[in-house]
Protein backbone atom coordinates (compact mmCIF):
# COMPACT_ATOMS: atom_id res chain seq x y z
CA UNK A 1 0.00 0.00 0.00
CA UNK A 2 1.30 3.46 -0.85
CA UNK A 3 1.96 6.13 1.76
CA UNK A 4 -1.11 8.08 0.62
CA UNK A 5 -3.24 4.96 0.84
CA UNK A 6 -2.07 4.27 4.39
CA UNK A 7 -2.85 7.87 5.37
CA UNK A 8 -6.39 7.73 3.94
CA UNK A 9 -6.98 4.36 5.54
CA UNK A 10 -5.88 5.59 8.94
CA UNK A 11 -8.06 8.70 8.68
CA UNK A 12 -11.20 6.73 7.84
CA UNK A 13 -11.04 3.98 10.45
CA UNK A 14 -13.90 3.81 12.98
CA UNK A 15 -11.47 5.00 15.65
CA UNK A 16 -10.51 8.09 13.64
CA UNK A 17 -14.14 8.96 12.89
CA UNK A 18 -15.31 8.48 16.46
CA UNK A 19 -16.54 11.47 18.44
CA UNK A 20 -13.77 12.75 20.72
CA UNK A 21 -13.91 12.08 24.44
CA UNK A 22 -13.02 15.71 25.07
CA UNK A 23 -12.33 18.84 23.05
CA UNK A 24 -13.78 19.64 19.64
CA UNK A 25 -13.20 18.28 16.17
CA UNK A 26 -12.33 20.43 13.13
CA UNK A 27 -15.89 19.79 11.89
CA UNK A 28 -17.27 21.31 15.10
CA UNK A 29 -15.16 24.44 14.67
CA UNK A 30 -16.23 24.62 11.04
CA UNK A 31 -19.86 24.59 12.10
CA UNK A 32 -19.16 27.27 14.72
CA UNK A 33 -17.64 29.54 12.09
CA UNK A 34 -20.49 28.86 9.67
CA UNK A 35 -23.13 29.65 12.31
CA UNK A 36 -21.25 32.81 13.35
CA UNK A 37 -21.22 33.97 9.73
CA UNK A 38 -24.93 33.33 9.29
CA UNK A 39 -25.71 35.01 12.62
CA UNK A 40 -23.87 38.11 11.39
CA UNK A 41 -25.98 38.20 8.23
CA UNK A 42 -29.19 37.89 10.24
CA UNK A 43 -28.01 40.63 12.60
CA UNK A 44 -27.41 42.94 9.63
CA UNK A 45 -30.85 42.22 8.20
CA UNK A 46 -32.59 42.87 11.51
CA UNK A 47 -30.55 46.04 12.06
CA UNK A 48 -31.58 47.21 8.59
CA UNK A 49 -35.22 46.61 9.50
CA UNK A 50 -35.00 48.78 12.62
CA UNK A 51 -32.97 51.46 10.85
CA UNK A 52 -35.53 51.83 8.08
CA UNK A 53 -38.39 51.69 10.54
CA UNK A 54 -37.08 54.50 12.75
CA UNK A 55 -36.06 56.68 9.81
CA UNK A 56 -39.43 56.35 8.10
CA UNK A 57 -41.91 59.07 8.96
CA UNK A 58 -45.51 58.15 9.74
CA UNK A 59 -47.04 54.86 10.71
CA UNK A 60 -45.32 51.48 10.50
CA UNK A 61 -45.95 49.41 8.45
CA UNK A 62 -46.30 52.15 5.80
CA UNK A 63 -48.50 52.44 2.71
CA UNK A 64 -51.65 51.20 4.42
CA UNK A 65 -50.27 47.72 5.17
CA UNK A 66 -51.97 46.23 8.22
CA UNK A 67 -49.94 45.31 11.26
CA UNK A 68 -48.99 41.64 11.11
CA UNK A 69 -51.42 39.18 12.63
CA UNK A 70 -49.91 37.19 15.47
CA UNK A 71 -51.95 33.98 15.65
CA UNK A 72 -50.17 32.01 12.93
CA UNK A 73 -46.64 33.29 13.74
CA UNK A 74 -47.13 32.24 17.36
CA UNK A 75 -48.24 28.77 16.24
CA UNK A 76 -45.21 28.61 13.96
CA UNK A 77 -43.02 29.59 16.89
CA UNK A 78 -44.48 26.88 19.10
CA UNK A 79 -43.95 24.27 16.39
CA UNK A 80 -40.37 25.27 15.61
CA UNK A 81 -39.21 25.71 19.20
CA UNK A 82 -40.78 22.40 20.21
CA UNK A 83 -38.58 20.71 17.58
CA UNK A 84 -35.51 21.48 19.69
CA UNK A 85 -36.78 19.08 22.36
CA UNK A 86 -36.67 15.96 20.15
CA UNK A 87 -33.28 17.10 18.78
CA UNK A 88 -31.86 17.21 22.30
CA UNK A 89 -33.47 13.84 22.98
CA UNK A 90 -31.86 12.39 19.84
CA UNK A 91 -28.43 13.60 20.93
CA UNK A 92 -28.91 12.08 24.38
CA UNK A 93 -30.28 8.81 23.01
CA UNK A 94 -27.43 8.17 20.59
CA UNK A 95 -24.88 8.85 23.34
CA UNK A 96 -26.62 6.27 25.50
CA UNK A 97 -26.93 3.75 22.67
CA UNK A 98 -30.75 3.82 22.52
CA UNK A 99 -31.12 3.42 18.77
CA UNK A 100 -34.93 3.22 18.72
CA UNK A 101 -35.37 6.42 20.71
CA UNK A 102 -32.66 8.09 18.67
CA UNK A 103 -34.43 7.37 15.38
CA UNK A 104 -37.82 8.39 16.75
CA UNK A 105 -36.48 11.67 18.09
CA UNK A 106 -34.80 12.55 14.80
CA UNK A 107 -37.98 11.74 12.87
CA UNK A 108 -40.02 13.97 15.20
CA UNK A 109 -37.59 16.84 14.71
CA UNK A 110 -37.84 16.42 10.96
CA UNK A 111 -41.65 16.38 11.01
CA UNK A 112 -41.92 19.48 13.22
CA UNK A 113 -39.47 21.39 11.03
CA UNK A 114 -41.43 20.44 7.92
CA UNK A 115 -44.66 21.54 9.62
CA UNK A 116 -43.09 24.95 10.25
CA UNK A 117 -42.26 25.37 6.57
CA UNK A 118 -45.77 24.35 5.55
CA UNK A 119 -47.21 26.95 7.93
CA UNK A 120 -44.85 29.57 6.55
CA UNK A 121 -45.99 28.70 3.05
CA UNK A 122 -49.63 29.23 3.99
CA UNK A 123 -48.72 32.55 5.58
CA UNK A 124 -46.95 33.67 2.41
CA UNK A 125 -50.05 32.73 0.42
CA UNK A 126 -52.09 35.07 2.61
CA UNK A 127 -49.51 37.85 2.62
CA UNK A 128 -49.05 37.83 -1.15
CA UNK A 129 -52.74 38.63 -1.52
CA UNK A 130 -52.06 41.84 0.45
CA UNK A 131 -48.64 42.92 -0.81
CA UNK A 132 -45.59 41.64 -2.70
CA UNK A 133 -41.91 42.13 -1.92
CA UNK A 134 -41.68 45.03 -4.42
CA UNK A 135 -44.37 47.18 -2.77
CA UNK A 136 -42.12 49.09 -0.36
CA UNK A 137 -39.16 48.73 2.00
CA UNK A 138 -41.27 47.05 4.69
CA UNK A 139 -42.56 44.39 2.30
CA UNK A 140 -39.06 43.75 0.94
CA UNK A 141 -37.61 43.36 4.42
CA UNK A 142 -40.43 41.08 5.52
CA UNK A 143 -39.93 38.64 2.67
CA UNK A 144 -36.14 38.80 2.70
CA UNK A 145 -35.83 38.19 6.45
CA UNK A 146 -38.46 35.48 6.76
CA UNK A 147 -37.46 33.92 3.44
CA UNK A 148 -33.80 33.82 4.41
CA UNK A 149 -34.74 32.07 7.63
CA UNK A 150 -37.03 29.69 5.77
CA UNK A 151 -34.10 28.78 3.53
CA UNK A 152 -32.07 27.94 6.63
CA UNK A 153 -34.89 25.75 7.91
CA UNK A 154 -34.94 23.94 4.56
CA UNK A 155 -31.18 23.38 4.76
CA UNK A 156 -31.62 22.07 8.29
CA UNK A 157 -34.33 19.69 7.10
CA UNK A 158 -32.00 18.37 4.41
CA UNK A 159 -29.35 17.76 7.09
CA UNK A 160 -31.93 16.03 9.27
CA UNK A 161 -33.19 13.85 6.42
CA UNK A 162 -29.64 12.76 5.65
CA UNK A 163 -29.05 12.03 9.34
CA UNK A 164 -32.31 10.09 9.66
CA UNK A 165 -31.34 7.96 6.68
CA UNK A 166 -27.99 7.27 8.31
CA UNK A 167 -29.64 6.46 11.62
CA UNK A 168 -31.82 3.76 10.04
CA UNK A 169 -28.72 2.30 8.39
CA UNK A 170 -26.95 2.08 11.74
CA UNK A 171 -24.34 4.72 10.96
CA UNK A 172 -24.34 6.22 14.45
CA UNK A 173 -23.28 4.67 17.75
CA UNK A 174 -22.20 5.80 21.19
CA UNK A 175 -18.75 6.54 19.81
CA UNK A 176 -19.72 7.76 16.35
CA UNK A 177 -22.31 10.53 16.55
CA UNK A 178 -20.44 13.72 15.66
CA UNK A 179 -22.77 14.42 12.72
CA UNK A 180 -25.76 14.32 15.06
CA UNK A 181 -24.05 16.81 17.33
CA UNK A 182 -23.33 19.21 14.48
CA UNK A 183 -26.82 18.98 12.99
CA UNK A 184 -28.27 19.66 16.42
CA UNK A 185 -26.03 22.71 16.83
CA UNK A 186 -27.24 24.13 13.54
CA UNK A 187 -30.88 23.33 14.27
CA UNK A 188 -30.85 25.06 17.66
CA UNK A 189 -29.31 28.11 15.96
CA UNK A 190 -32.17 28.21 13.45
CA UNK A 191 -34.68 28.04 16.30
CA UNK A 192 -32.97 30.83 18.25
CA UNK A 193 -32.83 33.13 15.24
CA UNK A 194 -36.56 32.71 14.74
CA UNK A 195 -37.19 34.27 18.17
CA UNK A 196 -35.33 37.41 17.07
CA UNK A 197 -37.33 37.46 13.83
CA UNK A 198 -40.60 36.99 15.70
CA UNK A 199 -39.88 40.01 17.88
CA UNK A 200 -38.59 42.18 15.04
CA UNK A 201 -40.99 41.46 12.21
CA UNK A 202 -44.17 40.42 14.00
CA UNK A 203 -44.22 41.86 17.53
CA UNK A 204 -42.37 45.19 17.22
CA UNK A 205 -44.95 46.79 14.85
CA UNK A 206 -47.50 46.42 17.65
CA UNK A 207 -45.31 48.22 20.20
Amino acid sequence: MTSAGRTIGAATTPQALASPAFGHTPAWWGMVLFVATEATIFACLLASYFYIRFTTAGVWPPDGIDKPELAKPLIMTAVLLSSSGPMLWADWAVRKGHQGRFRLALALTLLLGAAFLVLQGTEYHTKLEQYTWTRDAYASLFYVITGFHGTHVAVGLAMLAFTVAGAFRGKFTRRRHERVRLVGFYWHFVDAVWLAILFTVYLSPHL
